[in-house]
């Protein structure tokens, strides 16, 4: 009797162990099995490759850094701009009226708390320049409102 106990609580301490290490790992495969990322060593390369990159990101940008999420319209960009503005076609946050949300996908290259350092939209993306280094990010709400109009 005493050696089926043994035996039982040394199944169930395994399936445990095993459990506490293939539940999360399941997990985290589950949430990013439809995130794509890329590198790219310019807008244009970058814009050849994949038509999901933004046709406002400029040509001469480099270092681009991108990140998407297959099933829907998530998107986050990094780049290195020559110039030290936004874009041309890129329009200024109004101060106070309109606060940028959180980008909803993650990469390690992108920085948290973007959102607060907002400057401005670009298309359907909120931008923010640091120095030289572009972040710009996509909601999937925006990218879906951004389909919209031009469908009509």
């Amino acid at each position: 009797m005493r050696g089926v106990l043994v035996g039982v609580v040394g199944t169930v301490v395994v399936l445990g162990v095993a459990g506490a290490v293939a539940v999360p790992q399941a997990r985290e495969w589950y949430e990013g099995r439809h995130e794509q990322t890329a590198s790219y060593a310019t807008g244009k390369a970058a814009k050849a490759e994949r038509p999901s990159v933004p046709r406002w990101l400029p040509d001469d940008a480099a270092s681009v850094e991108y990140a998407m999420r297959t099933t829907g319209g998530e998107r986050i960009l990094k780049a290195t701009l020559s110039g030290d503005g936004l874009p041309a076609s890129c329009t200024p946050l109004d101060a106070g009226a309109e606060k940028a949300p959180d980008p909803e996908i993650r990469a390690s290259w992108f920085p948290s708390g973007a959102a607060s350092g907002a400057q401005g939209r670009c298309g359907s993306y909120y931008v923010s320049l640091k120095d030289h280094t572009l972040y710009a990010w996509q909601t999937n709400d925006d990218w879906v409102e951004e389909n919209r109009r031009s469908a009509q």
